[in-house]
């Protein structure tokens, strides 16, 4: 097959590797497409070195789709043609975090005996045309369900971890801080669980694209402070959740002081380990504000799914580049560099499905 081989720090190629085999409670997937995902950069970049990835050469990418096309032993549940979407995480299902359900905290992460797995992180990922996965990491789609829809299953769900964990007000109103692809679809989840107004913090092209999709308030925080901003809006109130989603210096902070008392804030953004916030402590605590970190997914797949197969959920509209494998290069620039408006960028190891297309 071929795939992406990362094979030092910041070098790449695609080149032929062997196609896996589905060992027990696995099936083998022909990988229709991949989302690039915010870490894939800088995994690929070698910003991890010796834990994402623990060794080369190594095929990262995450977020994908695909289809069944081998069935290993003991494998229930799926059949040679089924139509799934991917989620990176696997727990090992022994330590104390995965029997509670919460395997997005597997205390034996690494530890591949286990049965531990973190797909493109710690073990082979899904920038290739096969890749071998457990029955516990995959999940059905509906027939209206595109691959490249399903591929965005992981980039919908920190946002709807966030909320199972912190919950949403009915009726109430919320903040997104940073219009990215987690921002946007953060967003939208907010208000398919009951928020009624939406405010976005953000600039350029990515606070225009909140706006078409669905922002009632848009704040462009290079031209007006975005905490008395958000005050503003809310008559002096302020939120009652906020999503923080960018991880840049400083927003943890705003998002603090945009809630109002009693009011929640969910740390979606993935900072710089240099990045240190002197946090108001006196407010948080009289003020009562409740503050939830985010990891990962665990639990949301199968629901995200659904909605996006009701037409709740629309994902198509932040997919603005899609990319064959042997162009990886330019679509990883695409999405790096933000060109021509991207947003989300997609790559098809096997071929355009829109196009019927087979590699």
């Amino acid at each position: 097959m071929k795939a992406l081989v990362l094979t030092g720090p910041g070098e790449f190629d695609i080149q032929e590797a062997p196609v896996p085999s589905a060992g027990p409670s696995e099936v083998l997937c022909r990988i229709r497409a991949v989302a690039i995902c915010g870490t894939d950069p800088e995994i690929i970049r070698g910003g991890f070195p010796g834990f994402w990835p623990p060794s080369y050469p190594f095929i990262a990418g995450h977020e994908w789709a695909g289809e069944v096309v081998a069935v290993g032993e003991n494998a229930v549940g799926f059949d040679i043609g089924d139509r799934v979407a991917g989620e990176a995480w696997k727990g090992c299902g022994l330590c104390d975090n995965c029997v509670a359900g919460n395997y997005n905290l597997c205390q034996n992460y690494g530890r591949l005996e286990t049965g531990m797995r973190h797909y493109g992180f710690r073990c082979q990922g899904a920038y290739a045309q096969y890749n071998a996965y457990s029955v516990k990491s995959i999940h059905k789609m509906a027939d209206n369900v595109s691959y490249q829809e399903g591929s965005m299953v992981d980039t919908v769900g920190p946002g709807m971890h966030c909320i199972d964990m912190m919950g949403i007000t009915t009726g109430g109103t919320v903040v997104v801080i940073g219009p990215g692809p987690i921002g946007l679809l953060t967003m939208q989840t907010a208000r398919i669980r009951g928020a009624s107004k939406v405010i976005v913090v953000g600039r350029g092209a990515r606070l225009e694209a909140a706006g078409r999709l669905g922002a009632d308030i848009l704040i462009d925080f290079e031209k007006e402070d975005p905490v008395q901003a958000v005050r503003a809006a809310t008559g002096g109130m302020g939120v009652h959740e906020a999503f923080e989603c960018s991880g840049a210096p400083g927003t943890f902070v705003q998002a603090v002081m945009m809630v109002r008392e009693g009011g929640r804030v969910g740390l979606l953004g993935v900072p710089d380990e240099s990045v240190r916030e002197p946090v108001p402590y006196k407010h948080i605590c009289r003020s009562e504000i409740a503050i939830f970190g985010v990891k990962a997914n665990p639990n949301v797949a199968a629901r995200i799914l659904k909605l996006i197969a009701s037409g709740q959920m629309v994902v198509k509209d932040l997919i603005t580049h899609v990319f064959p494998l042997n162009e990886f290069d330019t679509a990883l620039d695409t999405f790096v560099n933000r060109r021509d408006g991207a947003i989300k960028v997609i790559i098809e190891p096997n071929g355009s499905e829109a196009a019927g297309e087979e590699v």
